[in-house]
């Protein structure tokens, strides 16, 4: 216990935040990952420069590695989640045509598997979830970064509307960080639109 404690502590003080390249105050966002969200924050969040993927929009509050918050937004079917790190010899999970609310959950779990960014990968709940009059999904999960195996935990909302996924997801070390911040996504999730291109 005092061996995570330490590697937490070390994670959040060299926790990249010079990454961050935009404050987004507290109060109503309407172009979140290039027009696909609004949302109305309570709190102050960083957006970061570098995106995962080309309809990704990533938000910290400490630093990636501390607390996670990412906007998939309007993931068109038949393209991944995240960029393709090697398309050839181990491509990733594409979002299908028929994506169902129930298999967005484990779209992601093979994405992170494929990825090789989590080991343990456990869906731990899942029920409906409105996505501003879609119906959509709401789950957590839980594994281990095999990056500096530290047990993280996750709650994400996610629904598939006009052939595209629109996904949230919220991470953090399971040890002090997600418990501290999960209100602040849970904010987030209740005022989160989608914005489907016209």
């Amino acid at each position: 216990m005092l061996l995570r404690c330490l590697s937490l502590l070390l994670l959040l003080l060299f926790a990249p935040a010079a990454h961050a390249n935009k404050l987004m105050a507290a109060g109503a966002h309407g172009d979140v990952a290039k027009g696909s969200f609004a949302v109305r924050t309570t709190s102050e969040w960083n957006r970061l420069k570098q995106r995962p993927g080309k309809f990704q929009e990533v938000w910290t509050i400490d630093g990636e590695r501390l607390n996670q918050l990412t906007f998939f937004g309007g993931v068109p079917a038949g393209q991944p989640l995240f960029h393709e790190r090697d398309k050839k010899n181990n491509p990733l999970p594409k979002v299908p045509t028929d994506l169902l609310s129930i298999d967005i959950a484990p779209l992601l779990q093979s994405t992170y598997q494929t990825l090789g960014s989590a080991v343990n990968f456990e869906v731990t709940a899942q029920k409906p979830f409105d996505m501003n009059g879609r119906k959509g999904v709401r789950f957590e999960y839980r594994y281990v970064s095999p990056e500096d195996e530290v047990a993280r935990m996750g709650e994400a909302v996610g629904a598939f509307h006009g052939g595209k996924l629109y996904l949230v997801t919220y991470e953090a070390p399971k040890v002090h960080f997600f418990n501290r911040d999960k209100a602040k996504f849970e904010d987030i999730a209740s005022t989160l639109t989608i914005q489907p291109a016209k």
